[in-house]
């Protein structure tokens, strides 16, 4: 089945958001998600946050990053078994390729396919809801360097088949990058999003928001090629060699999220 197809169950989906308990985060976490969204709420063009308005009403870009792993627990093969695949990209080689995604999509796949879905004037608000919320969740999962996993033999399912013990609290690798160094900070949401815009400068801006999804991939994989330790037991020494970039890996998500909202809903030009 096409994957336009299959996101189509997605929209009955809010149905079950009250009747189904949420499984815990498994892309950087609830409070990770939550900063992009605040980032991005900062760097939004006045026409996007109008038309985003439109159909999302009081949802800001900090609510919508975190329903897609919120309705992981619902009991519908479309949440179980189909949208999962719609979190990461597999990399079999030393860049991403298409040819390695299953039959169900990945993170690229899905990000398009529900552009798409913005894009499309005969969509309904709630189809439009639920493609938004997955567009700003799958750009917070595209920076997270360990949802650009390595496949074949070496696939450990973006290190969350690698146990160590970070500050004394057992965790997968993958959990560490999702929340235990950002809840390491100490911070709320709020200001940790805060703290970060306040540091990101104009021509980070310009720069970060000149790339596509396929670059985004590239610097994961380029920066989860440095982040498997040599010890199973992580001390302060791992959080304050990778505290900055996870730092910048968020601001680069809350960034690229208003930049590829911008465009997408950017006013058409006179004449065109």
């Amino acid at each position: 089945m096409r994957l336009t197809s299959l996101i189509s169950a997605a929209f009955l989906a809010p149905l079950l958001s009250m009747t189904v308990s949420a499984t815990p985060a498994l892309a950087w976490g609830a409070e990770g998600h939550q900063i992009t969204g605040l980032i991005a709420e900062k760097h939004l063009s006045e026409a996007a946050a109008a038309q985003i308005h439109q159909f999302m009403g009081k949802e800001d870009l900090a609510q919508a990053s975190t329903w897609p792993d919120e309705m992981r627990s619902a009991p519908t093969d479309f949440w179980r078994h189909r949208a999962g695949h719609w979190h990461y990209v597999t990399v079999a080689g030393d860049d991403y390729q298409p040819s390695d995604r299953p039959r169900e999509g990945d993170a690229i796949s899905a990000l398009a396919a529900y552009s798409a879905v913005l894009r499309d004037p005969k969509r309904d608000k709630e189809e439009k809801r639920v493609a938004l919320r997955f567009v700003v969740h799958i750009i917070g999962d595209l920076h997270q360097p360990l949802h650009a996993g390595a496949g074949g033999d070496h696939n450990d399912h973006g290190g969350n088949d690698v146990p160590v013990v970070f500050l004394g609290r057992p965790m997968p690798l993958h959990g560490v990058w999702d929340y235990g160094l950002i809840e390491h900070r100490g911070l709320s949401s709020a200001t940790y999003a805060s703290a970060l815009s306040a540091s990101i400068t104009p021509t980070q801006v310009s720069a970060w928001s000149a790339s596509s999804p396929e670059q985004w991939v590239h610097e994961s994989i380029a920066l989860r090629k440095t982040i498997y330790p040599q010890t199973h037991k992580l001390s302060e020494d791992y959080a304050q060699q990778h505290q900055a970039e996870v730092d910048e890996r968020l601001e680069q998500a809350g960034v690229r999220i208003a930049a590829y909202l911008n465009a997408m809903f950017q006013p058409e030009t006179a004449g065109s």
